[in-house]
């Protein structure tokens, strides 16, 4: 099995920052990608940013030029830096892994149980 566990979530005031962690473990063989998606009361869980093991990264628009999605692969371990907080960024932020399985060989992602940010005066 594979546990994604994120950390780093909390209440910050607008403008302010905040940076997430998310950490995959167990029978990892190799890790294809790995992102971070948010879902806010009332809608649906969207696409905050990916990255992939050869370093490519994809944001959503309403996040370009204030998130970065960064990586350690030894770790096996991804970083959010949120800067700039809006209140339209409170939500809970999961962490996703897609990876090759080390038993079965098989791909296959996992999800974490998710941090919430909230951005609030």
């Amino acid at each position: 099995q594979v546990q994604v566990v994120e950390s780093g979530g909390g209440l910050v005031q607008p403008g302010g920052s905040l940076r997430l962690s998310c950490a995959a473990s167990g029978s990892i063989f190799s890790i294809y990608a790995m992102g971070w998606y948010r879902q806010a009361p009332g809608k649906q869980r969207e696409l905050v940013a990916t990255i992939t093991s050869g370093g490519s990264t994809n944001y959503a628009d309403s996040v370009k030029g204030r998130f970065t999605i960064s990586r350690d692969s030894a770790k096996n371990t991804v970083y959010l830096q949120m800067n700039s907080l809006k209140p339209e960024d409170t939500a809970v932020y999961y962490c996703n892994a897609a990876f090759r399985d080390s038993t079965s060989y098989k791909s296959a992602d996992s999800w974490g149980q998710g941090t919430q940010v909230t951005v609030s005066s």
